[in-house]
């Protein structure tokens, strides 16, 4: 497995590979990794000649300087499950190497950035917009693979895809799970074995108001009995539970196959979030 850590030398690297006409594939992560991100690496590897995993804890999408001080980094033991996962390529860029100069860029998505995460964490689509740009830029990959929990950031980025005419096809991979039905997130490592029981809250709140969702319940009342569930769980917290169009993110509350629920809030100090596909 080759490890980059400078743009140019990547490039240097990609540069024959691409003559040759082989396929890459490229799974952005911000490090941390669990087996949600091992399962990209596993599709892009069934998919790809080459497969190149990113690793980079972007400044540019935190709006909360503590959640990114407090972001796991374990770069050494992510390189190991990296060379197991029979990854090709590694990137990690530092801020300098990323960000030579300070950004004048943002992005604006109109309605589709403003809701859901966006009214929580505003300009973090935009940082998010800003670095899948980047990496998209450097490595120029055939396809490229984002993880179905952060629902929202694949279908922005789907519209940077198609706006800036970037030539690569994107693919969302099912969120994997853990057999508490607990989304795996890199953030899952800041939970205690207390809080991770806890946060079993957020998926069984979707399945139960997909259920009601199908025997005709209302949306209002789904969203009034998930916030009465989780103010019974010491130090959880809701923010939102939504149904949305899976492809342009406007609330609903008509169900079909192209629409999804959404939910975010806290267990503790720590954000999570999910999402289940009404189809």
């Amino acid at each position: 497995m080759e490890i980059f850590k400078e743009i140019n030398a990547l490039k240097r690297f990609l540069g024959p590979k691409r003559e040759k006409h082989m396929s890459i594939g490229l799974v952005p992560t911000m490090g941390a990794l669990h087996q949600g991100h091992l399962a990209l690496i596993g599709v892009s590897k069934a998919h790809n000649d080459l497969t190149i995993c990113s690793i980079y804890v972007n400044p540019a999408q935190f709006n909360n300087p503590t959640d990114l001080a407090k972001y796991p980094r374990t770069l050494e033991d992510d390189q190991a499950k990296l060379v197991e996962a029979g990854c090709d390529v590694i990137f990690v860029p530092d801020n300098h190497e990323m960000y030579a100069q300070a950004t004048l860029l943002s992005f604006d998505f109109g309605l589709m950035d403003k809701v859901l995460e966006g009214k929580f964490r505003p300009g973090h689509f935009s940082g998010v917009a800003l670095v899948v740009s980047k990496l998209f830029n450097i490595v120029q990959p055939s396809r490229a693979y984002f993880g179905q929990k952060d629902f929202q950031q694949f279908r922005i980025i789907s519209k940077v895809v198609e706006e800036l005419l970037f030539n690569l096809k994107l693919i969302s991979v099912p969120t994997v799970r853990e057999p508490s039905g607990l989304a795996m997130s890199s953030r899952n490592q800041r939970l205690t074995a207390t809080e991770l029981t806890r946060a079993t809250i957020f998926y069984r709140s979707l399945l139960f108001a997909k259920q009601e969702l199908l025997k005709g319940s209302t949306f209002d009342w789904i969203k009034n009995e998930v916030r009465k569930n989780f103010e019974l769980i010491v130090g959880a917290r809701l923010e939102y539970i939504e149904l949305a169009d899976t492809e342009n993110l406007n609330a609903t509350e008509i169900v079909s196959s192209k629409t999804i629920l959404l939910i975010a809030g806290y267990v503790g100090e720590v954000r999570l979030i999910d999402n289940l596909l009404m189809e």
